[in-house]
């Protein structure tokens, strides 16, 4: 969500923001749309002036004794006339700013220092951390990993439910919970997270508040009494602060929530279709801030460390991405991809995505802040980040400490959380 009267003093800003995002410049529908409102409203208020006048002029004339008849018919004639410029300035505020509104469609700015580029070929690795293990076998994926073990069902998890979902057992079941509760701990203990446990289903204005809704419908799923599964815990976790006026004091506030989320992979046809890299159904810490303007940048790089630093004590090799203008999410600023090295498929593949959105999203959610000793407020910046991916965390796990007899090993940071267990076997 934009700032109207920031596009009419910037409008060549705002343009230049929108062709780096691949969009044709929108400023003048913008602020066109915006004269045309306030034309109609000037146009209202021009005739309840009219109209108080003439009420005046009635009692005077009433009061010599005269014939109202026009007057009183004038009047009636201009409150028609007003209630179809109040219509008409409704509508035209709906069509800017409402749900569906224009405003409402248009992405997030990029920062300036975000790479331009179409797509994800264009953006640009920025570090590396680790060594991908030499293996003296053929390292495999870890969907055979998983079923070789008897602990990984995707058939049975497609009779239940169809494509991309899977069954685990046993041990990795339980290694998916240790993955999730070893984040968690890390994130609260060490990091300064609030743990939070949201709901799971959420109303329209949760989803409008952070950018999924109105464009991005048709990759949620809804329920038949119109509620939303949300497809990651960003969504409720930034909302917490919607509609609030908050003291500077509290900033910055950093809460991380291990939820299910929910994505229909709408666009993702013919993608990934085996194994846990995309499912209809997935494991995911979340971390979210919101902070003060001057701190995001800062903040920024400081979440995406709390998710490197998860990566590291598993002893995973990761590198760290910045995504181009063309290949960021619809509210993001600036968005750091973190992709760890998956042996199996001899590539590193995205495990997390942490992005500054700036105060695009608050302005969108009414989320705002007093700073100390102003009687005036601001819009909060919020970011978000995963913390990990825990589905992924568990594919990398897999795949990155195989053994050659089909075992794996587990990682020395899980091991209290599996009761001690040093190796995952075949049951």
């Amino acid at each position: 969500m934009f700032d109207i009267k920031w596009i009419r003093e910037f409008p060549e800003e705002f343009d230049r923001g929108l062709i780096r995002r691949g969009l044709a410049p929108l400023s003048g529908r913008v602020l066109g749309a915006e004269r045309e409102r306030r034309a109609v409203l000037t146009e209202a208020q021009e005739i309840q002036t009219r109209r108080n006048r003439l009420a005046k002029e009635i009692g005077a004339a009433k009061g010599r004794g005269e014939d109202v008849t026009a007057l009183l018919d004038e009047v009636a004639s201009g409150k028609a006339a007003q209630t179809g410029a109040e219509d008409r300035a409704r509508r035209l505020s709906d069509e800017l700013e409402g749900r569906d509104g224009l405003l409402m469609t248009i992405p997030n700015l990029p920062a300036p220092d975000v790479p331009d580029g179409p797509d994800e070929n264009a953006n640009v690795e920025l570090r590396r951390v680790g060594t991908p293990r030499a293996f003296d076998f053929q390292p495999k994926e870890h969907d055979a990993i998983g079923s070789g073990l008897g602990l990984m069902d995707f058939d049975r998890a497609a009779r239940l439910s169809g494509a991309r979902f899977v069954v685990l057992k046993g041990a990795l079941a339980r290694m998916e919970r240790a993955l999730a509760s070893f984040m968690l701990d890390l994130h609260t203990s060490e990091f300064g997270y609030t743990e939070v446990n949201p709901p799971a289903l959420v109303r329209d204005e949760a989803l409008f508040g952070t950018g999924q809704l109105p464009k991005f419908a048709a990759d949620l799923f809804r329920t038949t009494d119109d509620y939303w599964l949300i497809p990651t815990a960003e969504v409720p976790l930034t909302n917490l602060a919607a509609g609030e006026i908050l003291d500077e004091a509290v900033l910055p506030l950093r809460y991380a929530a291990m939820t299910w989320c929910f994505r229909s992979e709408a666009g993702s046809a013919g993608k990934d279709t085996r194994g846990m890299i995309r499912q209809h159904q997935f494991t995911k810490v979340e971390m979210v801030s919101l902070t003060h303007p001057d701190h995001s940048g800062a903040e920024h790089e400081r979440m995406t460390g709390c998710a490197e630093e998860v990566l590291k004590r598993l002893g995973l090799p990761y590198r760290v991405i910045v995504l181009c203008t063309g290949d960021m999410g619809f509210s993001s600023r600036k968005t750091y991809d973190i992709e760890v090295w998956l042996p199996g498929q001899g590539r590193y593949r995205e495990i997390s995505s942490c992005s500054t959105c700036g105060d695009f999203q608050a302005r969108r959610m009414k989320a705002r802040f007093r700073p100390a000793g102003e009687k005036g407020t601001r819009f909060v910046h919020t970011l978000n980040g995963s913390g990990l991916a825990v589905g992924r965390a568990l594919v990398a796990v897999l795949e990155n400490y195989q053994r050659a007899d089909g075992s794996v090993e587990v990682p020395a940071a899980l091991r209290p959380y599996m009761g001690g267990l040093e190796v995952v076997g075949h049951v």
